[in-house]
């Protein structure tokens, strides 16, 4: 059935079935610049949700906002079943929300090694590290170099470690794949795929058919608000699709 994009700001939550993350008229910015109106979206306890959108859309913003980086004006977010408005970004942390900016949240000049043990720092929790080897074995091989001397596919791969080491029940990517040689892309998309049959993973991406292929559901943004959502084979059949991502 075809979907059509939804112009009203304010609306009810999504059905989604015990929801980690429910979010609801949520407005948000920076400073007296609003960037996300009235936007409201739920996900489930496992499987991944893209968020497709024009550059400028508020994509970022909502991620950023979702880990407590900025403060909503106005609306709720709740995180398994508890009010986050108010928690920092250490707590949201600390309580499940796993978060990959899109600028690595690596340090370049510290050890791949030392990168792994600062993000397990407090959990004494080495088998956690061991498990993220196992997950993306390519950065086995590279324990004692610098995060700087990296490829663009190993630094993601090591952010995405780094929050794994959180144990987070919801991870949010912004972008995995940009500057990622093609020949890796896949494979981070496989690992995407893999992540999200055991939590919650957000996926904002430019790679459209990549999201499309390993998101079961999709919301797309236009100009800070839920323009169009749906399972990802309507949302993908639905030719508003192209005319809210087009430059």
């Amino acid at each position: 059935m075809r979907l059509s994009a939804i112009h009203a700001c304010r609306r009810s939550i999504p059905a989604v079935s015990d929801p980690i993350l429910q979010v609801s008229d949520l407005c948000a910015g920076y400073g007296r610049s609003q960037v996300l109106f009235g936007l409201t979206m739920a996900t489930p306890p496992t499987g991944a949700v893209a968020i497709l959108g024009r550059n400028g859309a508020g994509k970022t913003t909502l991620l950023k906002t979702l880990a407590g980086e900025i403060s909503p004006m106005s609306g709720s977010i709740r995180f398994d079943g508890q009010p986050a408005n108010a928690m920092p970004p250490e707590r949201r942390a600390r309580s499940g929300i796993g978060y990959v900016p899109q600028e690595h949240a690596i340090f370049a000049k510290m050890t791949v090694r030392e990168n792994l043990l600062l993000g397990a720092a407090g959990r004494n929790d080495r088998g956690a590290i061991d498990e993220v080897l196992d997950f993306f074995p390519k950065l086995g091989a590279r324990l004692g170099q610098t995060a700087a001397t990296l490829s663009g596919g190993e630094r993601k791969m090591l952010a995405v470690s780094r929050a794994l080491l959180g144990r987070p029940k919801l991870l949010m990517l912004d972008e995995p794949t940009e500057g990622v040689w093609i020949g890796v892309i896949e494979e981070i998309a496989d690992r995407m795929t893999e992540l999200a049959s055991r939590m919650c993973v957000i996926l904002v991406e430019q790679h459209v058919e990549l999201a499309l292929r390993v998101a079961s559901y999709v919301y797309v943004m236009e100009r800070g608000t839920i323009a169009l959502e749906g399972p990802s084979a309507a949302v993908r059949d639905d030719p508003a699709l192209l005319r809210f991502l087009a430059p």
